[in-house]
């Protein structure tokens, strides 16, 4: 197991384990973005030469609580260099010539819920934790491409709208019923389970990881295309950050 700051990656045959360390709540804070992208580059470096599969899962409470606004809001070149290097790690997985899986083993808001949802698979928790797209309740519009990956992984406009305009918070077997959690399990451990062992089948399956990523760049092309948008910090005055900064 080597460490990469604020996660973890643990090689168990052909599969990557990254585990987000610590009890907090895992707030993507540019230094915790940066320690997973560097996970994800030892990752692909590693994984030219067989079929491999990534499974990314969090200690403590909270698989993340999403963006560190309390952190980015204080001026704008925070909040474009935390949008611009989260963006950058969406790319880093949507691209990654392999099978991904978050282990949702506790809750994951607003952009720590579009990292769960950046995985090709999500299992989760059942007794503990939720999901939740939390902009409508602490006002922060939301982006353009996060929007673009919500379309990408919710075919039903219906999902959609509980999820972003009602902010539901959307327990293991809800997302199962909704269609974007692929399995709820009864606790972290046997989440993380279920992971490996899923991850173990797609490895047998021995696919090629440059036709695997190719396939998932065309799938989520319109996330893709929509990367270079940071529409959203260049709207978000002081008055603004503010009202959120009071609600959260």
């Amino acid at each position: 197991m080597e460490s990469e700051g604020l996660c973890t990656l643990e090689k168990r045959g052909n599969i990557y384990l990254l585990t987000l360390t610590g009890n907090d709540d895992h707030r993507l804070h540019p230094n915790l973005i940066d320690s997973i992208s560097g996970a994800l580059r030892r990752v692909r470096s590693e994984s030219t030469c067989s079929s491999s599969a990534l499974i990314t899962t969090a200690q403590g409470k909270y698989f993340s609580n999403g963006y560190d606004l309390k952190w980015a809001l204080v001026d704008k070149a925070r909040q474009k260099l935390m949008s611009r290097k989260l963006r950058s790690l969406v790319s880093d997985l949507i691209t990654l010539p392999m099978p991904t899986i978050a282990a949702v083993t506790g809750h994951a808001s607003a952009a720590g819920f579009v990292f769960a949802l950046c995985h090709d698979y999500i299992l989760m928790r059942k007794d503990r934790g939720f999901l939740y797209m939390s902009e409508m309740d602490i006002g922060f519009p939301i982006p353009i491409w996060f929007s673009a990956l919500v379309k990408c992984r919710m075919g039903s406009a219906a999902v959609r709208r509980e999820v972003v305009m009602k902010a539901a918070k959307v327990t293991a077997e809800m997302g199962v019923q909704m269609g974007f959690v692929d399995s709820a399990h009864s606790g972290a451990e046997e989440t993380v389970e279920a992971a490996i062992k899923l991850g173990e089948e797609l490895v047998s399956r021995n696919w090629d990881g440059k036709t695997y990523a190719g396939c998932r760049k065309t799938l989520f092309l319109e996330l893709l295309n929509s990367l270079g948008s940071d529409e959203t910090v260049g709207d978000y005055g002081d008055e603004e950050a503010n009202k959120t900064l009071a609600k959260l």
